[in-house]
């Protein structure tokens, strides 16, 4: 079938985008090579798994036979391409955008050598959170399919990598690396928070937590918890403030919880039932839950009926 073309209203369609890009909009960019690379990015992610997890996941562009040698070469790559990445997003920080060549060169060499000097120190805290993970999943059938398998897992140590670049105040390359993890997972975590040893997200959709968050160690938290700001109306005017609560040690937040507000604090040992809304601090030792639940049934006749659902005795902080 012959095609029906316009050539001249192709032509014209696209004189119009073009004079479009006239530069009076943010969107207007159009350096191709001045900016971090997303899916190189995401292909560090990658780099960095092999890794963290040396023999979990396969570098499919080297055939050696060595595996220290693979390791050698997968880590040499992966520092390479970083310190291009790193180079180019430090043009978008305030006090690097007009540095020299050379000295952006040197600043992100820099960084990238603090980045993978600390990388056994991060790898320490994700065998935590590998321990946390078995001990606190009962459906775990082995270490091995908690890396290979586990989206919590693979949220957590995508956040430890991205944390390292984002104290560094690398701009953009975090967020990139935590929201490709985002995509995969549906585990939002800012790489801003702060988050200790023995981190467990089971299940683990609809995570999110916000930048300023701090989380103590061996907390564990389930699926649609929000660890978020109460406020986000002063938009910018926000930024650098303290907008998201503070988690102590050894708490449990159960599925759907929200917890909001930098001045929150949950304190340790304490237990957030599902479902709940939190905007205020809670005592140490406590447990929250929500109070007499009420379910709604229709039948064919349209009779409606209830029933109040109480969630235990052992609740003794309701809100």
């Amino acid at each position: 079938m012959k095609e029906i073309v316009n050539r001249e209203e192709t032509d014209s369609i696209v004189k119009k985008l073009l004079d479009d890009y006239d530069g009076k909009k943010n969107i207007d960019e159009i350096d191709l090579f001045s900016k971090p690379d997303k899916e190189e990015v995401q292909e560090l992610v990658s780099s960095f798994f092999r890794i963290v997890y040396p023999g979990f996941f396969r570098d499919r562009s080297h055939k050696i036979f060595n595996p220290k040698t693979s390791f050698a070469v997968t880590i040499e790559d992966a520092f390479y391409h970083l310190n291009k990445q790193v180079t180019l997003a430090l043009g978008f920080r305030d006090d690097t955008a007009n540095m020299s060549d050379e000295d952006l060169k040197k600043e992100s060499y820099r960084i990238c050598k603090n980045f993978f000097e600390r990388l056994p120190e991060v790898r320490d805290y994700i065998e935590t959170d590998l321990l946390a993970t078995f001990d606190g999943d009962p459906a775990a059938g082995s270490l091995e399919e908690i890396i290979l398998a586990y989206p919590g897992l693979y949220a957590i140590t995508v956040y430890r990598l991205a944390h390292e670049l984002y104290k560094e105040k690398v701009p953009v390359l975090p967020r990139l690396m935590t929201e490709y993890a985002h995509s995969q997972t549906g585990i939002d975590i800012h790489p801003g928070a702060t988050i200790g040893k023995y981190f467990f997200i089971d299940h683990g959709t609809g995570i999110v937590i916000g930048e300023t968050a701090v989380i103590g160690k061996n907390v564990k938290i389930y699926q649609g918890v929000t660890i978020g700001a109460l406020s986000t109306r002063g938009g910018q005017k926000l930024s650098g403030k303290k907008r998201h609560p503070t988690i102590c040690d050894n708490v449990t937040i159960y599925a759907n919880a929200s917890i909001l507000g930098g001045d929150t604090v949950i304190g340790e040992n304490t237990v957030i039932g599902g479902n709940t809304f939190i905007t205020c601090s809670i005592d140490a030792d406590t447990r929250v839950s929500m109070k007499n639940l009420e379910m709604e049934y229709k039948n064919d006749a349209n009779e409606l009926k209830s029933e109040e659902i109480r969630q235990g005795d052992e609740w003794y902080y309701v809100i």
